[in-house]
């Protein structure tokens, strides 16, 4: 199981890069939306994957972690934030700029424009 969850956390890691890396407003949010999502399954996993430990008080002799439990559901709300501001910041530069680029231009070299 560990080495399954290591294996999905590398996958997101590597595609959220790679999105992260391009040029359009919309796979720069898709990437860190991936990153954030390979965060969190460390997170997650950083606790210790077994099974028939109880998550609520009473129901076993054994208890999980509750630390990164809470780490996670928080950084899911934070990377929420984020992504709304993501969008809304794409929506309002698509609007000012009339293209979805990160830098501003429209793919056109600086010789073409000059």
């Amino acid at each position: 199981m560990e080495l399954l969850m290591s294996i999905v956390i590398g996958v997101l890691t590597a595609c959220g890069v790679l999105m992260m890396l391009r040029a359009r407003t919309f796979a720069v949010m898709l990437g860190l939306t991936m990153l954030s999502y390979a965060v969190n399954l460390f997170i997650f996993v950083s606790g210790g994957l077994t099974a028939g430990k109880g998550a609520v008080l009473g129901r076993s002799d054994i208890y999980s972690d509750p630390l990164p439990q809470a780490l996670v559901l928080t950084a899911i709300v934070i990377g929420f934030a984020m992504t709304a501001f993501l969008v809304i910041l794409a929506i309002r530069a698509r609007a000012d700029l009339g293209n979805d680029h990160v830098d501003g231009n429209s793919g056109k070299s600086q010789e073409d424009s000059a």
